[in-house]
């Protein structure tokens, strides 16, 4: 067969099967366990079953299978991954040589607390650290992720009204039309009414609509600041004052913290509840790389009769026992919207976050918001001469950006048919991640673009000189641009047909294998 790099149809691992081949032998037990325990017997009830039809390979076919498939991803560790309103940003590898620790591997969630008051003490000042930079009292890190998090938040505002005697009026959440897509699926999960709201020319809330839909029947406004178009609300005080008026509480969505930390806190603007992303503001791995975090925190609201919103938050929770010195893990509460995950939190996304606050400190934070807000404004100044001839930046083009930018491809299409998804497959071509595209949905052919503050000048004058050359090729030779991507491991896939849920691959392959005897049955 010879060398060959990755491509887009290497093999199933079962299809490099050949008999006779093996890769590892599975070790004998030590003798002197042997003797004192006795030979190892099977139990019968697994003796029966038919032996798993694994595929028989030799070590080096196995890691090479193996190198090639991971030849044709992309991450992080390969280069800028400027997906908009997810931050994803280069995870340090101070964190990860800390967290690969056995001592932590090796720890279970059920331990005394009395074995395990590091970790403890860790977790404990993640809590506290974010209440300082969110401006909020308490933070729970219980919540799995951010859309965890997000309906933690939510179901907070539901528990709030229900202990008010409101719940049965209060059945709306007001959410602007550039939220990110989660928010009114979290509030119809809590079971309200999303109620949307659009956006003005300026970028920000159009106060005139939000002010006919806030009412008796708001429970309360879910809204991301700075926005998903890149832009800080600039009225974000008169929305809160119009949002209490009617006894609503503000709800913070945290995806772009990034943009303002160090520098603007949402408790300070007004806001009730807010979850944060530790897998995007604080370097932690997420989407392929490993499980994420969404702590949701509270300022100290009175509910009723002494509850505070501190109370209801999700458990189980971690204290520290001022009178006994020591750290500890505590049950939901009476008045808690409960338990949303297994036992504590996502522990090592929330230890990474911890090594990640302690070694930047807060000016160190405060300078990764300032330069990423910089990154994605130097990015913007870099197509300023193919914007309106190309691409446009709609909403306010005037105004600073934070840490992202939502560019349109609008012109290109209407000039040469060239799309956002043909422009996202050219930039594959070149060797680039391809941004979020066609989000939010008010811009038309939208590129949502955002460069951390972890990005070098020359890989964001690549990325510009790239989306000239697309708009380029476009004007000379639409057609070989719309037929993009040639040099990646899967060409141009022909998306009505890869979506129909009839033609999901790898289907038909596995159906030929187990056909042919090489898979064994479902079980």
């Amino acid at each position: 067969m010879g060398w060959r790099q990755a491509r887009w149809d290497e093999p199933l691992v079962f299809e490099l099967d050949r008999p006779g081949r093996r890769g590892f032998t599975p070790p004998k037990p030590p003798r002197e366990v042997v003797e004192a325990v006795g030979p190892l017997r099977i139990p019968e009830r697994v003796a029966r079953r038919e032996p798993p039809r694994l595929p028989r390979l030799s070590e080096v076919e196995v890691v090479r299978h193996y190198v090639r498939l991971s030849q044709m991803a992309y991450g992080v560790d390969n280069g800028p991954v400027p997906l908009g309103s997810c931050t994803m940003k280069y995870n340090p590898k101070v964190a990860l040589k800390l967290l690969s620790n056995p001592k932590l591997e090796y720890l279970h969630p059920l331990q005394d607390d009395d074995t395990v008051q590091g970790v403890l003490e860790a977790m404990y000042k993640v809590q506290e650290w974010l209440a300082q930079i969110l401006g909020m009292d308490y933070c729970s890190v219980h919540p799995a992720a951010g859309a965890q998090g997000e309906l933690a938040g939510v179901l907070v505002m539901r528990r709030y009204h229900e202990l008010r005697g409101k719940l049965g009026f209060k059945r709306e959440v007001v959410v602007p039309d550039s939220a990110h897509g989660t928010n009114p699926a979290s509030a119809a999960m809590a079971g309200f009414t999303v109620v949307e709201i659009p956006t003005g020319e300026d970028g920000n809330v159009d106060m005139e609509a939000l002010r006919a839909a806030v009412g008796e029947a708001t429970a309360g406004l879910m809204i991301t600041n700075p926005s998903t178009l890149g832009l800080f609300e600039e009225r974000i005080l008169e929305v809160a004052e119009l949002v209490h008026s009617v006894d609503g509480l503000l709800y913070y969505d945290g995806a772009n913290l990034n943009g303002i930390i160090g520098r603007a806190r949402p408790g300070d603007m007004g806001f009730d509840i807010a979850h944060v992303n530790l897998h995007k503001t604080f370097s932690v791995p997420h989407g392929g790389g490993g499980p994420g975090s969404g702590p949701v925190c509270v300022r100290r609201r009175e509910v009723v009769d002494g509850v505070t919103l501190e109370d209801l938050l999700p458990g189980p929770r971690i204290v520290y026992d001022e009178g006994e010195g020591v750290y500890r893990v505590v049950a939901p509460g009476r008045w808690s919207v409960g338990m949303l995950r297994a036992w504590i939190a996502n522990t090592i996304p929330v230890l990474w976050a911890y090594i990640y606050i302690l070694s930047m400190g807060p000016q160190g934070l405060r300078l990764a918001g300032e330069v990423a807000v910089a990154n994605t404004n130097y990015f913007l100044k870099l197509l300023e001469d193919v914007m309106g001839e190309y691409y446009s930046l709609p909403y306010s083009p005037g105004r600073p950006r934070k840490h992202e930018a939502v560019v349109s491809a609008e012109p290109l299409r209407e000039k040469t048919g060239v799309t956002a998804e043909d422009v996202a497959k050219g930039l594959l071509d070149r060797g680039f991640y391809a941004p979020t595209i066609y989000f939010p949905l008010i811009v038309g052919e939208a590129l949502m673009i955002e460069f951390t503050e972890s990005e070098t000048l020359e890989n964001i004058e690549a990325y510009a000189r790239a989306l000239k050359e697309i708009a380029r090729e476009a004007s000379e030779d639409p057609e070989r641009a719309k037929s993009r991507p040639h040099n990646t491991s899967v060409g141009r896939v022909d998306m009505v047909y890869a979506n129909h849920p009839r033609t999901v691959t790898p289907t038909w392959r596995v159906k030929r294998l187990r056909e042919e005897g090489k898979l064994g049955p479902l079980r």
